[in-house]
């Protein structure tokens, strides 16, 4: 009961820092918090400063088009080799800049670096199972991808966010419990955040007995196999913009 009315209190805090239109840090923090979360950026930013400083150099070497789709995100996005065969035909493209090891909270500092600055139409998002092998609460992985949308909002206020769920990891399974109430907690927040969704890959990355599939997770039984990935382009493509239709021939 404390969790439920917990999570009620974050979400409405979230949706209201929301509505105003704030960027992370809110405006209404104190001067310590804005200079803790300062502090907690440029520590990020020493930590995974190869990852950005290859982003960099990709950027340098072809700026991506805005209107595309960016997926943002940790080791799942990151390893996704064939992202851009996958969605070649989602216009504008689509844009991986998934850094291995990151979590939601990495995410929501890095918002501005990594989503904002490439003007997508739609950005995905996966994090937070490392969140919550680091210690965090599902309340705390939340509270990380509230102070996440409100970043891309503030700057672009047209881009839909879409929360792809918490995977379910063998290596992880003594996790499940979180990582189901990570998934409920988020999708409640996206139900009350316009142009918003939830992407369920939980559900059917599940086999009979309710555990997590094996065939779809590689030896270390966290990372995916070719045919995980093949799942998620399924699940995760009619949630992309779709390509012009095609003129049918003879007609006007």
């Amino acid at each position: 009961m404390k969790t439920a009315l917990a999570a009620v209190a974050l979400l409405t805090a979230a949706l209201t820092a929301n509505a105003q239109s704030s960027f992370f840090p809110q405006e209404s923090e104190t001067a310590a918090a804005e200079a803790a979360a300062a502090r907690d950026y440029l520590a990020a930013k020493d930590r995974w400063h190869n990852e950005l400083a290859a982003f960099a150099r990709a950027d340098q070497e072809r700026f991506p088009a805005p209107g595309g789709v960016v997926f943002v995100g940790s080791s799942t996005v990151r390893m996704w080799s064939r992202l851009q065969q996958d969605f070649a035909r989602v216009p504008g493209g689509v844009v991986n800049r998934g850094f291995g090891g990151s979590t939601l909270a990495d995410c929501a500092l890095f918002a501005r670096d990594l989503v904002v600055r490439y003007k997508p139409r739609q950005v995905m998002v996966y994090a937070g199972d490392n969140d919550l092998a680091e210690g965090r609460t599902p309340l705390q992985v939340l509270d990380s991808f509230a102070r996440f949308a409100n970043a891309v909002r503030a700057e672009l206020p047209d881009t839909r966010i879409s929360f792809i769920s918490v995977k379910p990891s063998p290596s992880r399974e003594q996790l499940m419990p979180q990582i189901r109430e990570t998934n409920h907690v988020v999708a409640a927040y996206l139900n009350l955040l316009p142009n918003s969704e939830f992407i369920d890959i939980y559900t059917p990355m599940l086999g009979a007995d309710g555990r997590p599939r094996p065939e779809l997770f590689r030896g270390d039984r966290l990372h995916m196999t070719d045919e995980g990935y093949r799942l998620w382009q399924s699940v995760i493509a009619p949630h992309l913009p779709a390509p012009p239709a095609t003129p049918t021939a003879g007609l006007p």
